[in-house]
């Protein structure tokens, strides 16, 4: 039992999505499109990490397929989304500076299920 949990939960195993975005804002009905595209990465609990890149963190490879295929269904008319999907361990590895001071990622609160 003890193995499947460590299975479960390895760093390897849970992924982050990211997407990353790009749209035209000139218009009405573009900026409508954009803030639509935005609020539906929010309510999937995308959130906000830069302007225009928003991150997920997935249990599994599985459950960040199904959010993929999500951003996917609701891509805007114009403009330029890339998805992009990591593991938990290369996302550890990434470094983040604030006007040239480096700071801490926060990491997740680990979710329970439900069996």
């Amino acid at each position: 039992m003890r193995f499947f949990y460590m299975d479960r939960f390895s760093e390897y195993r849970i992924m982050w999505v990211l997407v990353l975005f790009d749209l035209p804002t000139d218009t009405k009905k573009e900026r409508k499109a954009y803030a639509q595209f935005r609020k539906k990465l929010l309510l999937d609990g995308f959130t906000m990490f830069q302007f225009s890149i928003y991150l997920r963190h997935c249990p599994s490879a599985e459950n960040a397929d199904v959010h993929i295929k999500r951003v996917k269904a609701m891509l805007p008319e114009f403009g330029k989304v890339g998805i992009l999907r990591i593991t938990d361990k290369q996302f550890g590895e990434m470094e983040i500076f604030d006007c040239q001071k480096q700071t801490l990622i926060d990491q997740p609160i680990q979710q329970l299920e439900l069996f």
